[in-house]
Order: C-alpha cells, then sequence, then structure tokens
C-alpha cells in the first residue's frame, strides 16, 4: 500500500491543545498538511495555529470546540468542512476518571462518554461518506490499551475506549474497499495532562512519549493497518485477554491497578 498523501491536504484533529492531540498537530504540519485545530482551550489553540502555520508554512485555523455539549460535533465539523475537502480526522479529545463506578459523579462519567465516544462516532458519520465518495482519506481514532481489557476502577473510561476499538475495526473493513483509512490507536502509558484529570499515575513500564506514540499512529497509517499499540509492553497487555480465561483479566487489572495507586 502506499504512504498517506499528507502535503497540501486539511486534517481535523480533536483535543489538540495538549498531549497526543497536539503532537498529531505538529507531526503533520511538518508533513505539509493544513490544520483544523478543536478543543476548549481558545488560547492555547491559536498560539499553537500561529507556531504552526509560521514553521512549516501551512494553514492552520484554531476551532473552538465543547464536544461534550449538545450539538457540539456537528457544529464543528459544519466549520470545519465549509469550503474544504477534510482528508484526514484525527478524533483526540477525551479524558479518562479512576475511582468506583457507584462512587464517581453520575454527570462527569455521562458527559466523558459523551467526549470519548458520542463525538468520535459524529465525527465519523460525517467524514467518512465524502472520503468514500472522493475514494480516499483517513480517520484514526484514538482508543487505548485499556480498550483490550476490562478495568476496575476505570470501568467507564475503559469501556469508552473499547467501544472506539471496536468501531474503528468495523470501519477500517468496511472502508477499505473504497480507498478509506481507519486506524484504532491504543497507546499505554503517556505522560500529558490526561493523568491530572482521571486521578491516575503515568505508569512506567511501556511509556511513551506524545510524539512517539504519533510517530507509530501514523507508520501505521501509512501501512493501511487497523490497530497501532505503541511499545512492546503495550502489545504484550494487549494480546493477553486472548490467552488467559475472560474472568482472570478484571482481576489482574485491579491488582495492578492498585499497585499504581
Amino acid at each position: 500500500m502506499e504512504p498517506f498523501r499528507y502535503e497540501g491536504r486539511w486534517a481535523l484533529v480533536t483535543g489538540a491543545s495538549s498531549g497526543i492531540g497536539e503532537a498529531f498537530a505538529r507531526a503533520l504540519a511538518a508533513r505539509g498538511m493544513h490544520l483544523l485545530l478543536a478543543a476548549r482551550n481558545e488560547g492555547r489553540l491559536e498560539a499553537l495555529a500561529a507556531e504552526l502555520a509560521a514553521a512549516y508554512g501551512v494553514q492552520a485555523i484554531a476551532m473552538p470546540a465543547d464536544l461534550a455539549a449538545e450539538g457540539g460535533a456537528a457544529a464543528l465539523w459544519a466549520r470545519a468542512s465549509a469550503g474544504r475537502a477534510i482528508e484526514l480526522v484525527v478524533n483526540d479529545a477525551g479524558f479518562g476518571l479512576q475511582g468506583a463506578f457507584d462512587e464517581l459523579p453520575a454527570e462527569r462519567q455521562l458527559e466523558m462518554v459523551r467526549v470519548n465516544d458520542l463525538a468520535l462516532l459524529e465525527l465519523c458519520l460525517r467524514a467518512l461518506p465524502p472520503m468514500r465518495a472522493r475514494g480516499g482519506g483517513g480517520v484514526i481514532n484514538v482508543s487505548s490499551v485499556v480498550g483490550f481489557v476490562a478495568v476496575p476502577g476505570f470501568a467507564t473510561y475503559a469501556a469508552s475506549k473499547a467501544f472506539v476499538l471496536s468501531l474503528s475495526e468495523s470501519l477500517w473493513e468496511e472502508q477499505r474497499h473504497h480507498g478509506v483509512r481507519v486506524l484504532a490507536l491504543c497507546p499505554g502509558s503517556v505522560p500529558t495532562g490526561f493523568q491530572q484529570v482521571a486521578g491516575s499515575k503515568v505508569a512506567g513500564l511501556g511509556a511513551r512519549t506524545p510524539a512517539q506514540v504519533v510517530e507509530a499512529a501514523l507508520h501505521g497509517l501509512d501501512a493501511g493497518l487497523p490497530v497501532v499499540v505503541p511499545g512492546q509492553p503495550n502489545r504484550l497487555a494487549a494480546g493477553a485477554p486472548r490467552l488467559l480465561p475472560r474472568s482472570w483479566i478484571p482481576r489482574a487489572a485491579g491488582f495492578f491497578r492498585r499497585r499504581l495507586q
């Protein structure tokens, strides 16, 4: 398969103000892509857009958006796609929460599903038909290595990422016959602002920088892969559920999570 064509084309990146989303913005700008940068932090988006436009000579537009709000994803797509063809969508926006399911705030968990899953789903629904009609394009959906397992203490977050993984694998098979690439990116521990929001720590084993995670993802996109899990320890963790009795998985995940607290 030929590498994905980046130069001179438009990419929409959600969660672009920090972490993996920002790393995607930087890597895509370096490849010559024009950028539509979405997140809630307007000031950070404006600064990043100006920096990347000056450094790489690309167009970079800040698009503040709240994907947890009703109609937020639809409004973002309408603005982003007005007068331009979006050839790559990176669905990175998301957050996690640590704690017992019945003790965490219900509304905050529902908000997490709206951002991690429903907004991602809507952007896929809006992006894929025009890509398929053009016979090309790509979608990168950021899942997690916990999408492969049940994780007590991260129940809703792990379930939300399992949704992203399953959806992306199905879409990969549906769309690849029409020249459209869909990739599930499943990183392990990455030092970003995620841990502060989730109330968790960065695990040393298998940890990768945002830049390393993004390079692995873009290599996988170029190769037309359905799933990328950066780092050998993370690939082993992702493959373990296929080898062990299913009832062992949440017990083991709960044990290791408690060790990290």
